[in-house]
This record gives C-alpha cells, sequence and structure tokens, in this order.
C-alpha cells in the first residue's frame, strides 16, 4: 500500500473518462478540462463508462504516479455531475477503493457478529 499523505486534496472528475489515457493524457484533462495543476499534490481519480476501473494520478513531488484498481465485482460509486470534479478526503477515497459508498460508509459496512 502507498502512504498517502491526509492534507492532500482527492478530486473525482465526474463524468467518464477514456480508460486507455496515461499520465500525461489525465493531466492534461485536470489542466485543460478542470483548471487545476496536476503537478501540484493533488490526486486525480477517473472511472471508466462500464464503472468498474478507476484511475489516479498524483504528482508526490519527485515524479508522476499513475494507479489504477479494477472492480472484480461491483461499480465504484460516482457522483452523477456530467461535468467537472467533486472533491473527497482521503478517508473516503480509501473507502471508494475498497467499493463501499463513500457517501454513507457506515450504511454499507456492518461488524460481523463476535462468537
Amino acid at each position: 500500500m502507498i502512504a498517502i499523505p491526509g492534507n492532500v486534496r482527492v478530486w473525482l472528475a465526474t463524468g467518464h473518462t477514456d480508460m486507455r489515457r496515461g499520465f500525461l493524457s489525465l493531466a492534461r484533462l485536470v489542466q485543460e478540462g478542470l483548471k487545476r495543476d496536476p503537478h501540484a499534490g493533488d490526486l486525480y481519480v477517473f472511472r471508466g463508462r462500464r464503472g468498474d476501473l478507476i484511475k489516479v494520478i498524483w504528482h508526490d513531488g519527485q515524479g508522476a504516479c499513475l494507479f489504477t484498481k479494477r472492480l472484480e465485482r461491483g461499480r465504484f460509486v460516482w457522483p452523477s455531475l456530467a461535468d467537472g470534479a467533486v472533491t473527497i478526503s482521503v478517508a473516503q477515497l480509501s473507502y471508494l477503493l475498497s467499493g463501499i459508498d463513500w457517501r454513507m460508509p457506515q450504511a454499507t459496512w456492518r461488524p460481523q457478529a463476535s462468537g
């Protein structure tokens, strides 16, 4: 697991993105579409059309990082806005990457009965 600093801002690029894109092409989307600096240390998360694949780009100060995750079952919960970006916390990103509804994690997580 790669440690992400707690003070990093996480942006979900709403809508869907062509998952054939690499870091440079996604960074251009951040710069031109979201009007943000992709090298400033924030994380930018993109979801594919089917909803089971996301890509995250992050410039950690030393270099460009590109992370990919595909769910074996289900889809990533995504904002319904057609254009723009939504900011979430690093904790919410952790839920998202686990396939949990990051908007209401307590509603989807149930402790197992001990015994």
